[in-house]
């Protein structure tokens, strides 16, 4: 081999050489950059999950955010307000709708609290589970249980415990009065919270001027809908002034309705039994709270499904932290 082919050749095998480790240094620089890469992305979810187990946590076990879904607590709290409820005062849930742990507080008086809505129907619990964990990582903002028209099934409600165990109220035109366990006296709630310096507002849409024509709804209901029989015309009149009414007393129409029908069918017991609970009012067992909305004339409460177990009371109320210019403590 000639002087001038070895320098080719070796030339070429330098070059060849020079090509190859150029070309493994760049794939291992690409598989760095990738490891990298991914190593970044799996930084990011493991910082998620880290997060979103953080908030799960808090949520479940320390305090949790909820949105006022209607006007029943106005002006304690308003539609669409954002707040956080304080779930270990009272023994937080091991899991979302299980095992509720105990605790030596209970609700008291004129507290708000968040409990599972009586009436609510569950969509099974794997559901249950997944709507709250959803729930609790948008902190509030996202609420996947809709009803087949879109609207938010109500699983949790917001009110006063506005009667405690021992307790006996009586609904009379929509206001509370109370008797206390040893007592014999009757006592307002207005003027109780008054003694008290309890100062939140109980709203009152229903005005007593409005009582004839909810009475006479009442009355119409027992003669046409339960008898069949025409409604007499002096109550058929009094019935349509209803359509300029723009709220309710659906227990003070109850108790219209079935004084009427003591009256068409006195023979029959079961009338008059269902007109004397209401007349004489519900006692609040050991265990349980009465909670009412402050808006009286426009809130599903315990005038319609009763007292609740204090097992099923998730939270107290803390503070309303959205809207930001509205920030304040609940009370």
């Amino acid at each position: 081999m000639t002087e001038k082919r070895k320098t080719v050749f070796f030339d070429r095998v330098q070059a060849v050489t020079e090509a190859f480790l150029t070309y493994r240094k760049r794939r291992n620089r690409l598989k760095k950059e990738k490891r990298a890469k991914k190593s970044q992305v799996r930084d990011w979810i493991d910082a998620f999950i880290w997060a979103a187990c953080m908030v799960l946590l808090a949520n479940q076990y320390l305090v949790q955010a909820y949105r006022i879904p209607s006007g029943s607590m106005i002006d304690t709290l308003n539609i669409g307000d954002h707040v956080f409820v304080n779930k270990l005062v009272y023994g937080p849930e091991l899991l979302p709708g299980v095992l509720k742990l105990p605790s030596p507080v209970k609700p008291e008086r004129n507290e708000i609290i968040i409990f599972e809505n009586p009436t609510y129907i569950s969509k099974g619990p794997v559901f249950d589970i997944a709507q709250r964990v959803i729930y609790m990582l948008t902190l509030s903002l996202i609420d996947i249980d809709r009803d087949e028209a879109g609207n938010q099934r109500v699983h949790f409600l917001i009110k006063r415990a506005a009667a405690s165990a021992g307790d006996h109220i009586v609904m009379d035109k929509g206001n509370m009065k109370i008797k206390f366990s040893g007592e014999d006296r009757w006592v307002t709630e207005n003027e109780y919270n008054a003694q008290r310096n309890w100062n939140h507002n109980i709203i009152r849409e229903v005005s007593p001027s409005d009582y004839s024509v909810i009475e006479a709804v009442g009355y119409a209901m027992a003669w046409n809908m339960d008898f069949r029989m025409p409604v007499p015309q002096k109550i058929l009149e009094e019935t349509n002034k209803a359509a300029n009414m723009h709220s309710f007393d659906y227990l003070a129409r109850e108790e219209a309705r079935l004084e009427m029908l003591r009256m068409l069918a006195p023979q029959d017991g079961r009338y008059k039994a269902e007109f004397s609970k209401i007349k004489l009012g519900r006692y609040i067992p050991e265990g349980r709270v009465l909670p009412l909305g402050d808006n009286r004339d426009n809130s599903r409460d315990g005038r319609e499904f009763g007292p609740v177990k204090t097992s099923k009371v998730l939270g107290k109320g803390m503070i309303v932290y959205w809207p930001i210019t509205k920030i304040r403590g609940m009370k």
